[in-house]
């Protein structure tokens, strides 16, 4: 048996788009070519490499277990190649004009602010894009390229193209209002009394997570498009919830707002990530940012974060900052 030859780019790259696309015709419209050029392409792709990729006998191509194997290597290779591009035209380019950050809305405001200062005293000239999202929201601009990074919390089914990387992670605690009924139960609180109650959930848009619910235990419920409404409702009594901690610590100490000690605990925490494309290579501003947040999750608490813990946060606007 002859050894297997050495297959091209494009070979590789109209094997992953048939399967992509769910056959030979689609993966055709979508790279723009015939059908015939496409079946041409697998074919020599398969001659190459010596070993049937996909089972033509049925009325859709389907891979082979040779082939399931070379998929994965052929994806490997593609986003190798298109990493290598983007980080020849970073450097060919230099320092980009514009940084675009999207950023969970649980994410404390403090760190987010302290941050954005240093990133425009270190580059006043490249623009600041930020933009606050919920849940898959953030994953899904950056998938969309409609952000360059994005700090989000862990979501399930994420894309393998998004890569990430620890920065920290959020406390949250269920609160309510005193005059609410749930402020004046001693003890323990069991599930059965909590779902009784309205609680507020935060919602949003995004496709990665259209029907997901996350901590949700009441049998009735209200869904909100951002943190400070929630807040705002909260403060009123119309309703319990969790929030994070840093951004009601104030309401905690002054009153207006009360912990609730639930039967399933008091507090949980969650993962935060910097998230980016893989195949796309950040340019010297962007890696900046990034490095700002990765340093998070080792930094010990100083003033800055104890002036968070003291101060009432407000989730933060979608702004562009500029700098001439």
């Amino acid at each position: 048996m002859r050894d297997p030859g050495l297959p091209s780019l494009d070979q590789l790259r109209v094997f992953i788009a048939v399967i992509d696309h769910g056959g030979f015709a689609h993966a055709a419209r979508a790279l723009h070519r015939t059908q015939s050029v496409i079946s041409y392409t697998i074919a020599n792709l398969e001659d190459q490499l010596n070993i049937a990729l996909l089972d033509r006998s049925k009325r859709k191509p389907v891979l082979t277990e040779a082939g399931k194997a070379l998929l994965a290597d052929a994806r490997a290779v593609s986003l190798k190649v298109d990493g290598m591009r983007a980080r020849a035209k970073a450097l060919s380019a230099g320092l980009e004009a514009e940084v675009s950050l999207v950023v969970d809305v649980m994410f404390s405001t403090c760190k987010l602010v302290r941050i954005l200062h240093a990133f425009q005293h270190e580059f006043p000239t490249v623009a600041m894009r930020l933009r606050t999202e919920a849940l898959g929201a953030v994953t899904q601009l950056v998938m969309e390229r409609e952000c360059h990074i994005g700090i989000s919390g862990w979501m399930p089914g994420a894309p393998d193209t998004i890569e990430r990387q620890s920065c920290g992670f959020v406390t949250m605690v269920p609160v309510v209002s005193p005059e609410h009924p749930l402020a004046h139960i001693q003890g323990k609180i069991p599930n059965d009394v909590l779902r009784e109650h309205t609680q507020l959930v935060l919602t949003d848009r995004s496709t990665l997570t259209k029907g997901q619910d996350f901590g949700v235990r009441a049998l009735r419920d209200w869904r909100l498009g951002d943190l400070s409404s929630k807040h705002a409702l909260l403060r009123s009594g119309i309703g319990w919830g969790n929030m994070p901690v840093e951004f009601i610590q104030w309401d905690l100490d002054n009153g207006k707002l009360v912990r609730l000690d639930v039967s399933e605990g008091s507090s949980f925490s969650f993962p935060l990530y910097v998230i980016r494309r893989g195949d796309e290579e950040p340019g010297p501003a962007t890696r900046w940012l990034m490095q700002q947040f990765l340093e998070l999750e080792d930094a010990a608490p100083d003033a800055a974060q104890a002036e968070c813990a003291a101060a009432p946060q407000r989730a933060p606007a979608p702004l562009t900052l500029r700098r001439r």
